[in-house]
């Protein structure tokens, strides 16, 4: 079966960075756009990052661009999200998400809404405070 297994997420001071991963399995991970989403506490899902089935190709929220980097290493099936310059609004769960195989070609500037994806890992929390 599919599972997402997120990791890296911590406690860090504005201005810092962390690494997060995401082990894929049961499933072609190489097939598929690749997603990270977060959720703050009382707040709405938010699309952080996507990337293409090769890498050459990736989504960022306004919110994050030019601070976090998305990649993926097909070989070990794995995601990552790269978040450095850490701000306290970064605070929230994150996850990875695969969307549904009819959206796995897709370009996520032509998709929204939760609806796209289902699998979500069981998420990592970062927190950002001094």
């Amino acid at each position: 079966q599919v599972q997402l297994v997120e990791s890296g997420g911590g406690l860090v001071q504005p201005g810092g960075s962390l690494r997060l991963s995401c082990a894929a399995s049961g499933f072609t991970f190489s097939s598929y756009w690749m997603y990270w989403v977060r959720q703050a506490p009382g707040k709405g899902l938010e699309w952080v990052s996507a990337i293409n089935t090769g890498g050459g190709s990736t989504y960022y929220a306004d919110s994050v661009k030019g601070r976090f980097t998305i990649s993926r290493d097909n070989a070990k099936n794995t995601l990552y999200l790269q978040m450095n310059s850490l701000k306290s609004e970064d605070t929230a769960g994150y996850y990875c998400a695969k969307p549904k195989s009819e959206y796995r070609d897709y370009d996520p500037r032509e998709l929204s809404g939760p609806d796209v994806f289902d699998y979500w890992g069981q998420g990592t929390q970062v927190t950002v405070s001094s």
